[in-house]
């Protein structure tokens, strides 16, 4: 089990990176602070802009049963799809061990497993890949690009991740947003931005055809780099899916808190 700190650092991260992103998305978005939840919705096509969390600590088995149903019955007032992302490490160990059932008795549906990192290590040395040229998004081309990787990278329709990000100014001004060209071809991205003290690794994508040959972790480094000078920041959080979780380790990212993402059936 982590240091409950660190499980409590890795959620508000969560909460208050999230917030600044659903907004610049659309700043009607529903994003609201209940008891025991946070509501980062902006009920866009992109689904990890459509956010929910649980933020007590020491939960038990009961009250995470009604806090499932509780957000489950947000998810379903929504027009699209999004996630409820639980850190396991926030609840005690009888609420870890039921969580799955709870879930599935409100109608939840365990989509994939993630794991909270968090690493005081900046400065980096700046970063480079003999087969990457590194470029900040700046345009919208370079934007719509991002969007795609990541659409690409987490199987949503090319639709889903342009809902998510085209036309946004924040992308291209407040978010350190890179991306990897490989003979001139986007291949990889990674994006950090401010959030509570801290440099926050944001939506990390590589191509299908091009994983495994270091291109995630290059960007990633950029991206950190980058954002390090911009700052001045020394300690940065993520949050990783499974297939990234082996990568960020190497940077200096030490794991945290295991995580669980929930959705409701297709």
């Amino acid at each position: 089990m982590a240091d409950l700190a660190d499980a409590v650092e890795s959620m508000e991260q969560l909460a208050v990176g999230w917030r600044s992103l659903v907004l610049d998305r659309d700043a009607g978005a529903d994003v609201r602070d209940l008891p025991g939840i946070a509501v980062r919705w902006a009920d866009c096509a992109f689904p990890f802009w459509n956010c929910l969390t649980l933020t007590e600590t020491g939960t038990g088995a009961a009250l995470a049963g009604e806090r499932l149903r509780q957000a489950a019955d947000i998810m379903r007032a929504k027009t699209r799809p999004g996630f409820l992302w639980v850190f396991d490490d926030l609840l005690d160990e009888d609420a870890r061990a039921t969580l799955d059932a709870a879930a599935e008795r409100v109608g939840l549906v365990h989509a994939f497993p993630g794991t909270g990192m968090a690493g005081d290590l900046l400065p980096l040395p700046e970063p480079s890949h003999p087969e990457l040229e590194f470029v900040r998004v700046a345009d919208d081309a370079q934007l719509l690009a991002y969007a795609d990787l990541n659409s690409r990278a987490y199987g949503f329709p090319l639709e889903a991740g342009r809902d998510g990000l085209a036309g946004s100014a924040l992308w291209k001004s407040g978010v350190h947003a890179y991306l990897g060209l490989r003979q001139g071809e986007p291949v990889t991205c990674a994006a950090t931005v401010e959030a509570a003290g801290r440099l926050f690794v944001v939506l990390v994508a590589t191509d299908p055809r091009w994983e495994r040959r270091g291109y995630g972790e290059a960007v990633t480094r950029k991206a950190l780099y980058e954002g390090g000078r911009a700052t001045g920041l020394t300690r940065a959080t993520l949050h990783a899916t499974a297939a990234g979780a082996p990568v960020y380790p190497r940077i200096g990212f030490v794991p945290n808190t295991a995580m669980r993402f929930y959705g409701l059936p297709a």
